[in-house]
This record gives structure tokens, sequence and C-alpha cells, in this order.
């Protein structure tokens, strides 16, 4: 892993491929500043060496040059972060963008225009990735959260710059973080994993089996299991198709020492709405009319007693139906767990958007080791795939 300290930036224009597709709400005003902050250690230390920077990064996914989703949105909250004055330029790539690109003097910083304004970009286009390639002497790719496709931006275009690329800090800090679950992670090992359905999870769960010692199912896919194994569901959700592969999941795990842990009772709802009626039942006895909506107290109790043995917890996805906050006391439970564990020496790595979004409204983000920024980049680094982004940087 070639990192920013290891290339002499002094004189030199970097092209930095950031990830800033950030909220905006209707005023158009950015509302999460979390990935502009998550950027600035790898542009000061640019900057900081005498180089330049010309910042590349998508804003939703555009239909043509829609100008709700123009990079012009985001200057100011840019500029604010990084504390320097950026320059804007409405395009990506031509005459005009290399011009603005060239007259860069050390310590400034440029940010194009939408790269998805172009279609090249998704499509990995090897001339658009040329013509990016011209707007400065060096690529760094800090976006994470793009590492997983190979657009022409995050991939395509490492390729001119054999000698002069290298990884942002952000995206060094991603990759560490992830090993250090996966390869070098001290036990006991845990995985938390919620999310609605196991056909979602199936290769996340097949690889981690090989990892860990422990692994908590919640959310929606705890249904599956628990039908499999005869239990009564109620009108939760399930996916009947699964059965038979959960119950596969279940030998494989114990043919592998590792622990499958699912709740032993559950609060549920009968209706889907935060305004439900609430009942505590036991996870494989519910009954007709009620639906599981969060792990139950019992259950909490019980996996908070297992977070706090663990030395290495990795964390993606709510235990309930977070977004219900009548319906979230197992996923705070368990974040406070996490939280109580990194203090005492766990490592703590926390993937995916529900259960980012979790410690950040229960103020528990502080208390985690790491918080990843990429929601579907971390998703397949855990299962095993390697990221075309960061095979390029290698190559």
């Amino acid at each position: 892993m070639r990192l920013l300290e290891q290339l002499n930036f002094e004189n030199e224009r970097a092209v930095v491929r950031v990830d800033f597709n950030v909220p905006l709400n209707e005023n158009l005003q950015v509302t999460d500043k979390t990935r502009i902050q998550a950027a600035k250690p790898t542009i000061e230390y640019i900057l900081s060496q005498g180089g330049s920077c010309v910042l590349l990064s998508h804003l939703g996914r555009p239909e043509g040059r829609d100008p709700k989703l123009s990079l012009a949105h985001i200057v100011s909250e840019v500029s604010a972060v990084l504390g320097v004055t950026v320059h804007f330029c409405d395009q990506v790539v031509g005459a005009e963008a290399v011009a603005k690109a060239s007259a860069l003097q050390a310590g400034e910083v440029l940010l194009m225009e939408n790269l998805r304004y172009h279609k090249e970009e998704t499509k990995g286009d090897e001339d658009f990735a040329q013509q990016l390639a011209e707007l400065g002497t060096v690529y760094v790719n800090d976006a994470f959260g793009t590492a997983h496709r190979a657009h022409a931006s995050t991939t395509i275009m490492a390729k001119h710059f054999p000698d002069k690329k290298c990884f942002g800090s952000l995206l060094a800090k991603e990759v560490n973080a992830i090993d250090k679950v996966m390869k070098d992670g001290e036990s006991p090992i845990l995985a938390i994993l919620g999310g609605a359905k196991v056909s979602s999870k199936i290769t996340i769960i097949e690889s981690l089996l090989d990892k860990v010692d422990h692994l908590i199912i919640g959310g929606g896919m705890v249904y599956t299991f628990t039908q499999a194994q005869g239990g009564i569901v109620g009108n939760s959700i399930c996916e009947p198709d699964y059965c038979d592969y959960a119950l596969e999941l279940l030998e494989k795990a114990k043919a592998k020492g590792v622990q499958i842990h699912l709740p032993v009772d559950v609060v549920a709802g009968d209706d889907f709405s935060n305004t439900a009626h609430q009942k505590v039942f036991p996870s494989n006895a519910i009954p007709e009319g009620w639906e599981g909506l969060d792990a139950g107290p019992k259950s909490s109790e019980i996996f908070r007693e297992l977070v706090l043995q663990c030395k290495t917890i990795l964390w993606n996805g709510p235990l309930g139906v977070f977004e219900f906050p009548n319906f979230a006391t197992g996923t705070i439970s368990i974040g406070e767990a996490i939280g109580e564990a990194t203090q005492s020496g766990a490592f703590s790595l926390v993937g995916g958007g529900d259960s980012v979004a979790a410690v950040k409204q229960l103020g528990l983000a502080s208390k985690m080791s790491y918080i990843s920024t990429g929601g579907g980049a971390m998703l397949e680094s855990l299962e095993g795939k390697t990221l075309p982004g960061i095979a390029a940087l290698n190559a």
C-alpha cells in the first residue's frame, strides 16, 4: 500500500478522488459534512507539502446536467471545512478544465463539477479517464465509498500514473480497519449483523464464518432462522425459500466452532409503525397478527454480556426497526455495549448506513474505534472481494 507520505507533493498537482456525495436539503445546503471532514487530512497534507489539489467527486445519480446535483452547491461548505478558498470549475474535462487546473498555485484547491454529469464516468470509459488524468501530475484516491466501482475516476485513471499514485489517508484507514477485523483481529472476535433479508447477507455470513468466534444475527433475518428451526414468527418478515439455507449456515458455523446468537425474545408490534401496540414474546412463539420489530429485553442483556467479553467487534446493521423510536431499544443497547467494550480496550468497527446513523443519533460515535464511510464498499470487503479502486492503486 503506497501511502501519501511516500510521495513528494512539492510543486505537484494532485488529482484527488474524494467522496463528496453528501446529503442536501431542499435549499441545496449540505446537511451532513462528515464525508468532507473525512477528506480533510489528505488535502491538508498535500497542501502542507507544497502541492495543489484538484478534487473529483460525484453527487447523486444525475440524468445529464441536473442543476440540483451540481457540486457548486457544496463549494462554500468545502471551503469552510478546509479553511481555504476553494475554486470551482463547472466542467470536468476539456480545455477549460485543464486550463483552470494548470493555473493552480501551490496551496490552492480546485473542485470540479459532478463527474456523473458524464455517463462515461460510470462506464469506466478509457478516453474519459485519460482526459481526467490530464488535470494533474499525481493521482490520490481517498474515496472508499466508491472503491467497489470500476469507474473512470476511481479505477481506470490510476493506470495513467504508474509511479505517482497512492492511497489517501481516509482510504488507508478504511482498509486497515477492515483488515483489523478480517485478518488481524484479536479473539474473541464478534460480528453483529442486522438487516431485513438473509438473501442479501449470504456471502458476508459465509465469509465471516472463517474469521469470527461469535455472530449475533438481528433485524428481519432473525425470523427466517427462527422459522427454519420450527419456530412460529407470526406476521414477521421472513424468507421461507431461505429456511433450508439458514439451517445449512447454522451447521457450517457449528462445524467451524462459531457460535451464532439469535434473540431469545423480541418486541413485537401489531402493525408496522412506531405507534403500534407492543408486546414481548419468545422469539419462536410470535402469534398471528404480531410482527417482531426489535430484540427483546432478555436478548439485549445476553448480547450485552457477550459484547463485553469480546476484543474485536464488527457492527453492520441495527437489531430492529431503528427508524421507529419505540422499537429502537435493542439497537441502542447493543450500541452502548459496544461503546463500553471499546472504552475497555476492544477494537470496534461500525459500517453500513443504518448502524452509522444509529451511533451518530445516540451520540456514541466518539466511543467507537472506527466508523466506516463506505456502505457498499465495506460490505464487498467483508465478502472477501478485492475492490477495483484498491487493486488499481496496488497495480
